[in-house]
């Protein structure tokens, strides 16, 4: 039995009740304190709190729309696999192989099995298809692995993937994923197959976690910080979500108060927060819990009354009808608008004990309370009015098959049936300003910013605040004399104390540490300036991640926005190659409506039409794009692309690898570990790729140093990387930066330590450090070739990405610009490949012959 009985300090005095009731009444803010005296309130408190509750719960209805209006989804529930790595005190959902196999049953539902009940649902008229299961189950039990294994599936995840694909084709109905903690990987993986998934968050008190005899002791996705990461991925990859809380489990009111406020954060942070469920706990037989009270109607009552003036009149909240005995009128009295997924095929298999209403019932009990029972969908109306990024475009179809056009809200006439389930069939057809890349430089973008600013990248207010933190300078205490002297006698042995000594350096110590970094250059690499001929191919600029400092990135709608042919990247591509090129360089943004396969037929194309063209494509958040798309692995995908014609990929989309700073950066981009991972994989392969660090934003020295780290220590693994490439923060037109969050991008001082210490902190790891033209200017870069760098990068012949987000160095320099540069430097100049090799004679030929005649060669349209 559990140790962790329910805490229950004394009352409130009636003076702090009555100053938390008012301040609810009168639609102020509360703070942790005040939540945790109300959820206390019962009697006559309780009643003027609900009351207050229920203002709030109706005015968020009619300003949605849905006056008077109480929701709920017919559905049925297919329990995917009751296997679990948890040990939750109070679960009977769970159980063990042996249990299954006495029952007859497998580990997993057969498809089959899957396939029938969502089949009979859809006959019924159900709309939604709930997939629960338990949390990675192959972990645990070695026959879940073997089941797996049998089936072709890499993991339960894939075999999730695999089911909604085909409930989806076969019966029309709309899953919703329930597969406990999810990586952001994982939501990559499933977003396109469900509009909607969820998680309980149940409460943030860690110790009934951590210590012995709590609810969730040895359960390791029960950690509170991890469920919240969870939640947090979702909003960062526009999943419509929904989480809650399970009260009653042995928190303290204070601990429910703060789950609420968890919710709250999020919430505002990422609007993915489409529902959240109060739901109270009911001890069961054969658990370790099963002596535990069960929470009183009350405590449910005054919770969903907190929940709604904590979360606002926006927020949807529901109760599930089947724990309550019938009391649905005290629910609705206190603020919930929706009753969740009610079966009339499938039981409730979390609670079998007690079944679901009739949906008749509902509805009546709903009228005498005066409110219209509505079906909706799996997904809420305002997800679907959305629209992208919040829907995947293979889903659509699918969504608007079931809903209604006006509402959102669920179709009664429509007819639920499969409907196919693909990758986009648009391919590549070139649409928008596809002259981005020359009339930048002249005219410039049509606006500062995307139309959907205000909403595509989270709250602003909550990312300032969230910002603060990591832009809190750090005290240096360390003697800056000592640190030069290790970095002049040895660098390799730099602390890191030291190290970032140095990242603050100024004035005479920074000239010092530059002449140190400029000398060990000298010593590792020689004095030749190194540049590549070669061609930028931005092939669509439409995106939906939502990266903060990102000014590329655009709706399909804005007017900014285009997406080249194959035809066209492939003309481009011998364009280059007749100019001298020896490489290609092709990034785009994530466009929505572009298989996964379309990156493929990308190298494909320029290998078809230049066979001796050095591919250097995709950077690791395309790379991810196109694996999750496909349902192929990280490796499988990066073979494949490699058999296309991939030869190395740009180690973009690093920006700063350290998540406290790239949250705030970014939306939905892939986390550091996930960028590690692909990275590390190409390596592996052996698909080299460059490496980058984008500085001068929301970072401090200190993140610059533990990006430097990181750099260094997978390049002693793999020895994967060809560079190291400064990429100083543009800010002009970054979103982060008009929303008064990010500095105006770094300093001089920055740019100079920053060259100097990638020298130093990478040797003798990665030997070329190359300096961009293109966001520092002729006399900037020459500055960096004095302080370690070696190399200059490319010519690039177009050049969007820094362009739209305002640099003034212009999309192009010729060969004899970069030698310019090189002499202003001090130095010779020198071709080379993308691999640091020798350029065929024959290529040096071509380049020099129409070396300064490119911009007239641009743009390439079609007739």
């Amino acid at each position: 039995m559990t140790d962790h009985q329910p805490v229950r300090p004394g009352r409130p005095t009636e003076n702090a009740m009555r100053r938390a009731l008012k301040r609810a009444r009168d639609g102020v803010a509360l703070d942790v304190t005040e939540a945790a005296v109300l959820l206390q309130a019962r009697g006559d408190d309780l009643e003027d709190l609900t009351a207050s509750a229920a203002r709030v719960r109706d005015a968020g209805l009619e300003a949605a729309g849905r006056a008077g209006v109480i929701t709920y989804s017919k559905s049925v529930f297919i329990p995917l696999t009751r296997l679990c790595r948890d040990k939750c005190h109070y679960c009977t959902f769970v159980t063990v192989p042996g249990k299954l196999r006495r029952a007859g049953h497998g580990m997993f539902m057969s498809p089959d099995e899957v396939l029938d009940i969502a089949r009979r649902g859809a006959e019924l008229g159900c709309k939604e298809a709930l997939i629960t299961l338990g949390d990675k189950p192959e972990d645990r039990w070695p026959e879940a692995r073997e089941w797996l294994d049998a089936h072709g599936y890499d993991d339960t995840i894939a075999y999730v993937r695999a089911m909604a694909i085909r409930i989806l084709e076969e019966t029309g109905l709309l899953p919703h994923l329930n597969p406990g903690v999810m990586s952001w990987t994982d939501f990559q993986r499933l977003k396109p197959v469900a509009p909607s998934m969820g998680m309980m968050l149940e409460t943030t008190a860690t110790r009934l976690w951590s210590e012995p005899g709590g609810p969730h002791h040895g359960s390791p996705d029960k950690e509170p910080a991890v469920r919240l990461r969870v939640l947090e991925d979702a909003g960062r990859s526009s999943v419509p979500f929904t989480s809650g809380l399970l009260i009653g489990i042995g928190e303290t009111y204070e601990e429910r108060a703060d789950s609420l406020f968890a919710l709250r954060r999020v919430a505002r942070a990422y609007h993915g927060i489409q529902e959240l469920i109060m739901q109270n706990f009911r001890a069961k037989p054969d658990t370790a819990m099963r002596g535990m009270p069960d929470a009183e109607l009350d405590e449910l009552v005054a919770t969903v009354a907190v929940a709604r003036h904590i979360m606002g009149p926006s927020a949807c909240l529901q109760a599930p009808p089947n724990l309550v005995a019938g009391e649905y009128a005290r629910l609705i009295g206190a603020g919930i608008d929706d009753w969740g997924g009610v079966s009339p095929l499938t039981p409730d298999h979390v609670n079998p004990e007690r079944p679901w209403p009739q949906i008749d019932e509902l509805a009546e009990r709903s009228a005498a309370a005066g409110f219209r029972l509505e079906e909706r969908l799996c997904v809420y109306p305002e997800f679907i009015q959305r629209g992208e990024p919040w829907l995947d475009p293979r889903l659509l179809p699918h969504v608007r098959a079931l809903a209604d056009p006006e509402t959102g809200l669920a179709n009664q006439d429509a007819r639920v049936e499969g409907h196919p389930w693909q990758e986009p069939d648009e391919g590549f057809t070139s649409t928008g300003r596809t002259d981005l890349h020359r009339t930048i430089d002249t005219e410039g973008r049509t606006s500062d910013r995307r139309d959907d600013f205000d909403e595509v990248y989270g709250d602003w207010e909550a990312l300032r605040e969230a910002a603060v933190p990591g832009m809190v300078p750090s005290r240096i205490d360390t003697d800056v004399r000592a640190a030069l002297a290790t970095a002049a006698d040895d660098p390799t042995r730099l602390t890191d104390d030291e190290a970032l000594a140095l990242l603050h350096a100024d004035g005479p110590a920074l000239d010092a540490l530059t002449r140190i970094a400029d000398e060990l250059r000298r010593d590792v690499v020689g004095d030749d300036v190194t540049y590549i001929v070669t061609r930028n191919i931005n092939f669509t600029n439409v995106c939906y991640t939502g990266c903060r400092f990102c000014a590329f990135a655009q709706r399909r709608t804005d007017a900014d926005a285009y997406t080249l042919s194959l035809d066209q990247v492939a003309d481009r591509a011998e364009q280059a190659w007749e100019v001298g090129a020896v490489e290609v360089c092709m990034q785009g943004g994530i466009h929505p409506d572009l298989p996964g396969t379309a990156y493929f037929d990308i190298a494909r194309a320029v290998k078809e039409r230049v066979p001796g063209m050095h591919v250097h494509a995709f950077s690791p958040m395309e790379v991810v794009n196109g694996a999750t798309r496909t349902g192929l692995s990280i490796r499988e995908w990066l073979t494949a692309a490699k058999e296309a014609g991939l030869d190395s990929i740009p180690g973009t989309a690093a920006e700063i690898l350290d998540d406290e700073v790239r949250w705030i950066l970014t939306k939905g981009k892939l986390p550091t570990a996930t960028w590690i991972e692909v990275v590390k994989t190409a390596h592996e392969l052996g698909i080299r790729s460059s490496s980058t660090m984008m500085y001068g934003h929301v970072d401090q020295p200190r993140h610059w140093l533990g990006h430097l780290r990181t750099l260094a220590r997978i390049q002693q693994e793999t020895g994967g990387f060809t560079e190291f490439v400064t990429l100083p923060f543009i800010h002009t037109n970054a979103p982060v930066y008009l929303a008064g969050i990010a500095r105006p991008g770094p300093t001089s001082r920055d740019n100079r330590a920053v060259t100097a210490m990638a020298r130093l902190l990478l040797h003798p790891h990665i030997t070329n450090i190359q300096t961009s033209w293109v966001k520092l200017g002729q006399e900037g870069a020459a500055e960096m070739l004095r302080s370690g760098a070696n190399d200059l990068g490319g010519t690039l012949m177009e050049e969007t990405i820094s362009r739209m987000a305002g640099s003034s160095y212009g999309s192009y320099r010729s060969i004899k610009d970069l030698i310019a540069i090189a002499e202003e430097a001090g130095r010779p100049a020198k071709p080379r490949t993308t691999l640091y090799g020798e350029v065929p004679q024959e290529r040096q030929q071509a380049a020099t012959a129409s070396d300064g005649h490119l911009p007239e060669l641009l743009p390439l349209l079609p007739e």
